[in-house]
């Protein structure tokens, strides 16, 4: 029986047969680096706490994260124009306890049974409408391109910084990468803009992790991005996790199978909800793997993170793939959770 971290591989690499549906996050043993231990995250509750950026973020209850905070005093980009008087990036210097820190979190995972993964949280896209707000973000593409063009470079020059720390120091197998493309119904710029602004800068970031070590780029964006499929994959991407059903994932899995892996198609809404049952959850689960086979598909909850926002919820979904597994392929649930290393939960 393969390990958790075997079977997804072949899922996704597609060079030899999976013996079962990935479940879930089940193969990533994910942890944090070095600026997101300095920062200042909100906890579940908490509100109106200030990051590094000088960004205001709260994290209310039942909801799946922290968002910022847009009131006029609050945005940080006051003025399109004049935004680098305004967006500071904060030190890549970290205390040596920081560092040694982070070696001791990844040495410590189970890398027989899971990709020793680094979660990178927010990309270049949101870290545009978190410093501007959401709605003068997306005019400033129109009416500021060269503005946003130079801040987005600004921040990809941080994010490599960044990235050259993670690869020297921790040494991750992939890379789980945070930044939401569109709403549940579109991409929020149209894929022309979009290739403008981004490809070529993710394409850098990317293939810098690819170059030095990192076997597997995981890319969350739980929205409507079927138009910004071949972006992705032009980008580096391997994994596109948060894929919700409103972009026909089916279809996807069917076109694009052996570019690129399909991760969700499990939208929260489906099985994540207040009295929810086991049997939404089932239900949830083997609509999805019926559909899409598990050749470059991994059934999963398209949040972006182990997890739910309703207790319980993430695990009963978890439970009915293991289900279904045993029952499809022979193996009994035990088996199959022997092969995974403990379930991590990020949220909920």
């Amino acid at each position: 029986m393969l390990t958790a971290k075997e079977n997804m591989r072949r899922c996704i690499m597609g060079d030899a047969a999976p013996d079962r549906f990935v479940n879930n996050f089940e193969a990533l043993a994910m942890g944090v680096h070095p600026a997101m231990m300095v920062d200042h995250n909100p906890q579940k509750g908490e509100m109106n706490v200030v990051n590094n950026w000088g960004i205001t973020r709260s994290f209310p209850a039942n909801t799946p994260g922290a968002f910022p905070v847009h009131t006029p005093e609050l945005i940080v980009v006051k003025d399109i124009e004049h935004w680098q008087d305004y967006v500071h990036a904060p030190s890549t210097d970290f205390p040596e306890p920081v560092g040694e820190a982070a070696q001791g979190m990844y040495a410590a995972m189970d890398g027989e049974k899971a990709y020793k993964t680094v979660l990178y949280v927010s990309g270049l896209f949101e870290m545009t409408h978190h410093l501007c707000s959401i709605d003068q973000a997306l005019i400033y593409y129109m009416t500021n391109p060269d503005e946003m063009a130079d801040m987005i470079e600004y921040l990809k020059e941080y994010e490599l910084r960044i990235a050259e720390g993670i690869c020297s120091r921790i040494h991750p197998e992939a890379l789980f990468h945070h930044d939401d493309w569109g709403s549940e119904t579109n991409s929020f710029l149209r894929p022309s803009m979009f290739e403008d602004f981004f490809v070529d800068a993710y394409k850098e970031i990317y293939k810098y992790y690819h170059d030095h070590g990192v076997q597997l780029i995981f890319h969350h964006a739980d929205s409507y991005c079927v138009n910004l499929v071949d972006d992705m994959i032009e980008m580096g991407i391997d994994v596109w996790q948060g894929c919700m059903q409103s972009n026909n994932v089916p279809e996807l899995v069917k076109k694009y199978k052996g570019k690129i892996t399909f991760m969700g198609d499990i939208d929260n809404k489906s099985m994540d909800f207040p009295g929810w049952t086991k049997e939404d959850c089932r239900k949830a689960a083997v609509r999805a793997m019926e559909e899409n086979g598990m050749y470059s598909f991994i059934p999963c909850i398209t949040q972006g993170g182990p997890g739910s926002v309703f207790s319980g919820s993430y695990q009963a979904l978890s439970d009915e793939i293991d289900k279904y597994n045993a029952e499809k392929f022979g193996f009994t649930v035990e088996e199959i959770a022997a092969q995974r290393p403990p379930l991590q939960i990020m949220f909920g």
